[in-house]
């Protein structure tokens, strides 16, 4: 978030009028939010759950636009300060192991074409965070952007009732019925409607109370219609998780429930697997306990990691190629691994895609320096408030991926919401957000308000 809106005496171009509105960082911003979601080609029919991205004209040229917009936006509108504040060393460290994934893939230059939305979109979450005034523009792109997307997909239902719902004649008819809106999947869906209630949440907390309740509701409404009861179970352990011990300034408490529940389901999903006392235990008192079969491919994904271990398989080189399609089918496997688009958890893709080094980084970049960004946030209102929103979004993807897999996919909504998280929590420790509404938040200890002028103004990073 940042205040550079007005040229620079020095700027060269003749954009001062357009760039003197106070709106125009926020209408930009809004703008990448929902299109995010909302993607160029929204109702596909099918349903199959992956996003084709890499050989569609239509996204290749929306996607290189939004990625030009993003770039004029922060050389221009963005505090230079903040720009460069956007990554930490462990996030870049990590695009590193991708990039050298790319170079190990089967497909060398079909994998960078499909890694580059995934850096694209980065660039546009990145954006998004970066370029809006202060924590009320901040809360205008979140309102306006989030109801857009609940509203379309809620259209969808009545225009486009094949499309926004899984019907009996897609590639999975047993979900016929259940919605997903402008979506691939209602594996998408329920996430991105998670993730969206608790924008709603944030928006109440800070006073738009209508605003916030809409987007609360109407967004935790559709999740639920999406079918998916761990979603929805997810969602209030998040809130409470993050919210409830911060009502008492407990901070470092919110941090150790995030760990311990990142640890404890790994042990209830990833442990019964390749824990042998876990496995034994769950064998005999709970057979059924197999995630829908998830087990079965989980144990297969961790044979195939054991024998690549340093560097896996390259990116997006392991599940639906001629590698794994040549394999034959035991008839007692619960999936059919040849017909799978992914791991349906998001840790051990990375481990087939980068290795063992990669998905170490990356556990480093996603579970453990944005908890220390989260701890550091000053004890101001409004940043107190966007460290709830970023570590409940950041806490719900993170267990979210011990069940589905989205990682580095493209610009799947549900991969750029983590990184929404993981960014917005470094920017939240860095710098003091202002916002206009004087009054203090709902759920919130009375806290001092940063008196800087604007998020990141007069302030230098940490």
């Amino acid at each position: 978030m940042s205040n550079t809106v007005s040229p620079r005496r020095t700027e060269p171009f003749s954009f001062s009028s357009p760039l003197s509105s106070v709106h125009l960082p926020t209408v930009i911003a809004t703008g990448l939010f929902a299109i995010l979601m909302i993607s160029f080609q929204p109702f596909q029919p099918g349903g199959g759950g992956e996003p084709e991205t890499g050989g569609n004209i239509v996204n290749q040229l929306g996607f290189g636009s939004l990625g030009a917009i993003s770039i004029l936006s922060l050389g221009l509108l963005a505090t230079p300060r903040v720009v460069s504040a956007l990554f930490s060393f462990s996030f870049l460290l990590m695009l590193g192991f991708a990039v050298l994934s790319v170079a190990d893939a089967t497909s060398p230059s079909a994998a960078m074409r499909a890694f580059s939305f995934t850096l694209i979109g980065i660039l546009v979450v990145g954006t998004v965070l970066a370029i809006p005034r202060d924590a009320d523009a901040f809360s205008t792109v979140l309102a306006v952007g989030g109801l857009t997307v609940v509203a379309i997909c809620y259209v969808g239902l009545v225009l486009f009732p094949n499309e926004a719902k899984h019907t009996a004649a897609s590639m999975e008819p047993q979900h016929a019925g259940l919605w997903r809106g402008v979506f691939s999947h209602k594996n998408v869906a329920g996430p991105v409607m998670a993730c969206l209630s608790f924008c709603g949440l944030y928006l109440f907390r800070r006073g738009r109370k209508w605003a916030g309740a809409i987007l609360f509701l109407s967004a935790f409404i559709f999740m639920a219609n999406t079918g998916s009861k761990t979603t929805a179970g997810l969602v209030p352990v998040a809130m409470i998780v993050v919210a409830v011990p911060g009502l008492f300034g407990m901070r470092p408490v919110a941090a150790a429930l995030f760990w311990i529940a990142v640890a404890g389901t790994a042990l209830a999903t990833l442990g019964i697997v390749f824990i042998d006392p876990l496995k034994q235990f769950v064998t005999w008192n709970f057979p059924e306990m197999t995630y829908t079969g998830r087990t079965t491919l989980w144990d297969f994904a961790g044979e195939m990691i054991m024998k690549q271990p340093w560097v896996g398989y390259g990116y997006d080189s392991f599940w639906g190629t001629p590698f794994l399609e040549s394999m034959s089918q035991p008839f007692d496997r619960d999936w059919d691994i040849r017909s799978i688009v992914h791991g349906h958890n998001g840790y051990l893709d990375i481990a087939l895609q980068m290795g063992l080094p990669g998905l170490g980084v990356a556990v480093w970049a996603f579970l453990v320096t944005p908890v220390v960004d989260y701890l550091r946030i000053p004890r101001y209102r409004e940043n107190v408030l966007l460290g709830d929103l970023f570590m409940m979004i950041l806490l719900f993807t993170t267990l979210n991926a011990y069940l589905e897999s989205f990682f580095f996919r493209r610009a799947d909504p549900v991969w750029m919401f983590v990184v929404f998280a993981v960014i917005g929590l470094r920017l939240a420790a860095r710098f003091p957000a202002v916002g206009a509404r004087p009054k203090p938040a709902d759920g919130v200890p009375k806290l001092p308000v940063a008196r800087q002028p604007v998020l990141g103004a007069g302030t230098n990073p940490r």
